[in-house]
């Protein structure tokens, strides 16, 4: 085995530890919050905007680390924050710690786990490490699999959670991550440590950036959103709920498969805005319909087509900006993605709050419409792959 796959693997066992834990915290935050806790719809988006801009910060903080620092120590210390989430949300139900659990575990859910959602701070680095020990060759290849296996992984997690009452499952997903630390020990990475310069890569990163602004208000407005959308809709118990994230987790995964067959035919700003696109339409029909089958098939292939793209996204970007630049190009891209990310969850937390359901899903489709518009305008069809 060489090198390069040989950290490749450590890192892909690290990543799947969190990929099961997100997936048990994803299903059960939920239900803790709006059923255990019996707070309010309206909390629930509250904790979920303020994870998803402490995970903005983290994330900010955690670039310019990797660039300074280096990889490794970066991941390890970015890594220790989802148990230690766990840990504490265990401890206590209480409002104020329950706001710091989620804070430091990134209990987010704005988007999947390649997107990163659940921990999601520690995603920019493991993308730059990925990306120094691949080729822009494979490099497309190798994001798709990461994904794929990690959306594998986090559907187990889904299905494992009705296992477990609410609390007891932030101890078993603080556990299994907890466990994923121990294999980036043996990790050897060249690590280029030196100053902060002025980005070269200023100019793409900041159409990324705008791009992943735009992606981040629509993820905010419906994605944390779909598993409450049935607990209150339809009143789906947990242990059913379970079975259709998983389903959903499991059709997503193997969808990300396809990721380096679409980047070859189209492009990624083609592939974007078919996957996208269809996406958006198809989620309009919740707000539209209270035909349960069909909204159960809506939530099935939304998030497929939400993440099918990712991996040719990730590859464009990591092609696009010089080498030393790309933990603060990551992490800017997903800051930019999180700060909008964070209103509009609290937005529609608000709306759920006042039995306004629609609204956001509409709004929802407007923005992912805009979005694609500009990756067209500032890409085309098929961009150069290198840095500016």
């Amino acid at each position: 085995m060489s090198h390069e796959a040989k950290q490749l693997s450590y890192l892909i066992i690290f990543r799947l530890t969190r990929s099961f834990a997100a997936g048990i915290i994803i299903l059960v935050l939920p239900y803790y919050v709006l059923g255990y806790l019996h707070y309010s719809p309206f909390m629930l988006g509250m904790l979920y905007a303020a994870a998803t801009l402490a995970t903005a910060v983290f994330a900010m903080l955690f670039g310019y680390l990797t660039d300074l620092w280096g990889h490794k120590g970066t991941l390890l210390l970015s890594g220790f924050l989802l148990p230690l989430g766990a840990v504490l949300a265990f401890i206590s139900g209480r409002l104020p710690i329950l706001f710091i659990a989620s804070m430091l575990g990134g209990f987010s859910a704005t988007g999947s786990r390649a997107a990163g959602s659940v921990g999601g701070a520690a995603q920019p680095i493991q993308s730059a490490v990925i990306a120094d020990l691949t080729s822009l060759e494979n490099r497309t290849f190798w994001f798709s699999l990461f994904t794929f296996l990690s959306g594998v992984i986090g559907a187990a997690g889904l299905l494992s959670a009705r296992l477990f009452n609410a609390r007891d499952a932030f101890l078993v997903a603080a556990a299994v991550s907890a466990v994923g630390l121990l294999f980036l020990l043996p990790m050897k990475l060249s690590d280029g440590r030196g100053k902060l310069k002025r980005l070269k890569s200023a100019k793409v990163i900041g159409k990324f950036s705008l791009t992943a602004a735009l992606n981040g208000l629509s993820q905010g407005l419906v994605m944390p959103f779909l598993i409450p959308f049935f607990v209150i809709v339809y009143g789906v118990p947990k242990s059913r709920m379970s079975v259709y994230g998983f389903a959903s987790e499991l059709i997503a995964a193997v969808a990300i498969l396809i990721a380096p067959t679409l980047e070859r035919a189209f492009g990624f700003v083609k592939g974007v805005a078919m996957t996208r696109g269809i996406g958006a339409l198809l989620l309009l029909l919740l707000p539209l319909t209270r035909i349960f089958d069909l909204a159960l098939v809506v939530y099935m292939l939304t998030p497929a087509l939400r993440i099918a793209a990712i991996p040719a996204q990730q590859t464009a970007l990591t092609a696009m900006v010089h080498e030393n630049e790309m933990g603060r190009a990551l992490a800017m891209n997903q800051v930019a993605r999180l700060t909008t990310s964070a209103s509009a969850v609290g937005f529609t937390g608000y709306m759920f709050d006042l039995s306004d359901i629609g609204l956001p899903f509409y709004a929802y489709a407007a923005i992912t419409a805009v979005s694609l518009v500009l990756y067209f305008r500032f890409f085309g069809a098929n961009p150069e792959l290198r840095a500016e």
